[in-house]
């Protein structure tokens, strides 16, 4: 479902919406939760944290639509801390831990490849570092071009630089970055 989708069906129909999303996002949820508590938690636990998630999905969905965001990784964020502070609570009790063996463990697919995912993540985190290491203000250049999708001009302006000198450094972090980048093995 698209954010413009959402937007139209939320104010056709707010309760049909509501349900659109939990059926397209409830395994995703479930996967993300599932992960996080299977060492401290039951399978209610995980329950518990899945109907938090869309709780709080629901309660939020309105601050989605005051910005250009993708749905699921907006639903994604709010099931990761919701995971991570149910396993802070139970963490506290030692006693309740469940295996993966568990028949009332269920493992549901949520169309996502995890390894895929997680070595893409792993790929940002890397980048990020090495965007970082290029120093002020060709950080600040790369972080607003490619992240914010700011043009030269309103970069240059932000930063009291001409648009055609953020350009050419634009260009020269950007080979740098490279070079960085295959020093570490990761190759464009």
């Amino acid at each position: 479902m698209t954010d413009q989708e959402l937007k139209k069906q939320m104010k056709d129909s707010p309760d049909e919406c509501m349900r659109s999303i939990f059926d397209e996002y409830c395994n995703y949820v479930y996967v993300i939760a599932a992960a996080r508590l299977k060492s401290c938690g039951r399978s209610e636990d995980i329950e518990e944290c899945v109907s938090d998630t869309f709780v709080e999905v629901f309660r939020k969905i309105d601050s989605l639509g005051e910005r250009q965001g993708d749905l699921k990784g907006f639903i994604g964020v709010i099931a990761k801390r919701k995971a991570i502070d149910m396993f802070r609570r139970l963490s506290k009790k030692a006693d309740t831990t469940v295996s993966t063996d568990d028949e009332g463990v269920r493992e549901l697919s949520s169309g996502e490849n995890i390894i895929e995912s997680s070595e893409m993540s792993e790929r940002n985190q890397i980048l990020l570092s090495k965007i970082k290491e290029l120093g002020e203000p060709d950080t600040t250049i790369i972080i607003r071009q490619y992240y914010y999708n700011m043009t030269v001009a309103e970069i240059g302006k932000a930063i009291s630089m001409t648009a055609s000198a953020v350009q050419k450094r634009s260009i020269r972090a950007r080979e740098k970055l490279k070079k960085m980048l295959c020093e570490v093995g990761i190759n464009y």
